[in-house]
């Protein structure tokens, strides 16, 4: 069974803790925490609400004893972007794969997260949004702004007021797929609005508007484990890999479309002669 560390016990990290805790699928050994918070050296059922799991948490300064004494095969990260790139290197140091679900870094920390996965001949999943609907509905958004060629095109993003990165991860990787969908002399910033407001989880939605019509595409999760069962995917995915991968890369989605493609043109559509 796939040993498992979580990194960051704030909202997101702690729900993901308590899913995991309940699943057979793998066996959470450890979690991470700052080196100035109150959780290091406690058990994380108990910071999560739970009973007892024989789970401790290490403060990140004690990187190296968490993996030597616990030996994870792999990391989920859910901390923050500083302290997550920090980490990464020496998570890819000690041969261990990273699932890294942190939003906020930006443009030059993606690119030397990369770098680093690189250096180290890593496994590494980079996903702001780690759920299975956020990357389907980034397919859909790229697929519809391509046929919809002239629409105008804004992003709405809406989370708890807790939440710092502004605008959310997905938010820019949506802009960003966007963008990089439509003609080369038409390329602009795609605007985003962000909204920071009670205990939102995460809503994305995108709309694209002509003249006469608009079409929205919209994903809402109703609960972290939302972003939990995403993770377990992301896990499960690259357990066994080396390299740099998205989760559209373990969800298959270029294959899948590749397949409903070649199927639609083995199946031509019919045409009548009128009499």
């Amino acid at each position: 069974m796939m040993k498992v560390c979580i990194s960051g016990l704030g909202r997101a990290g702690s729900q993901i803790a308590k899913y995991l805790l309940a699943c057979d699928r793998v066996d959470l050994v450890s979690g991470i925490c700052s080196p100035t918070s109150t959780k290091a050296g406690r058990d994380l059922g108990e910071i999560i609400g739970c009973r007892a799991a024989g789970v401790p948490v290490y403060p990140s300064d004690r990187i190296e004893s968490c993996i030597f004494n616990t030996r994870p095969d792999l990391i989920l990260d859910f901390s923050n972007a500083a302290a997550a790139l920090k980490n990464a290197e020496t998570f890819f140091s000690l041969n261990v794969r990273v699932v890294m679900g942190t939003t906020g870094f930006s443009k030059a920390e993606e690119a030397e997260l990369y770098a680093l996965a690189d250096r180290f001949g890593a496994g590494l999943i980079y996903a702001p949004n780690i759920t299975r609907g956020v990357s389907t509905m980034m397919l859909l958004t790229e697929l519809a702004s391509r046929i919809l060629t002239g629409y105008d095109v804004e992003i709405i993003e809406m989370h708890h007021k807790r939440k710092v990165d502004i605008p959310s991860g997905t938010a820019s990787k949506l802009a960003d797929r966007l963008r990089e969908s439509l003609p080369v002399g038409e390329r602009h910033d795609v605007p985003v609005s962000s909204v920071r407001a009670g205990g939102i989880v995460g809503c994305h939605k995108v709309m694209l508007v002509g003249e006469n019509d608009m079409i929205e595409i919209s994903h809402q999760s109703f609960s972290r484990n939302a972003f939990a069962e995403g993770a377990l995917f992301a896990a499960e995915f690259i357990q066994d890999k080396t390299g740099i991968f998205e989760m559209k890369d373990a969800m298959n989605l270029d294959g899948i479309l590749m397949d409903y493609l070649n199927q639609s043109s083995d199946n031509p559509p019919r045409r009548f002669a009128l009499v």
